[in-house]
C-alpha cells in the first residue's frame, strides 16, 4: 500500500511467503536454544577447571589470542606494552 512516504519508497518487498518466513524464524529459535544450551556447556567447562585450581580468567584471555592471527596478536600485545610503559606499569 504505497503512501507515497519515504518508508514505502525505500522498501521493496515482493508477496511475504508464510511459510518460508516461518521456516526462517524456527531455524533461528532452534540455533538460539542451541547456542544458550552450548553456552552452558563451555560454562561447565570453565567451573570444571577452576575446580582443579586453573585460573579462568587467564584461559579466557589465551582463548582469545589463540583466535586472532599472529598480526593481529602481535598488535594487540604491542600496544599494550607501550600503554603499560606509559602509565608506568612496567
Amino acid at each position: 500500500m504505497p503512501d507515497g512516504s519515504d518508508i514505502s519508497k525505500k522498501v521493496k518487498a515482493g508477496p511475504i511467503s508464510a511459510d518460508r518466513l516461518k521456516a526462517f524464524v524456527e531455524r533461528i529459535e532452534k540455533l538460539e536454544e542451541e547456542r544458550k544450551a552450548i553456552g552452558g556447556d563451555i560454562k561447565d567447562v570453565y567451573s570444571e577447571a577452576k575446580g582443579v585450581g586453573y585460573d579462568v580468567k587467564t584461559m579466557r584471555k589465551i582463548i582469545s589470542l589463540r583466535s586472532m592471527d599472529a598480526a593481529d596478536r602481535a598488535e594487540q600485545e604491542t600496544l599494550l606494552d607501550v600503554y603499560k610503559h606509559a602509565l608506568g606499569i612496567v
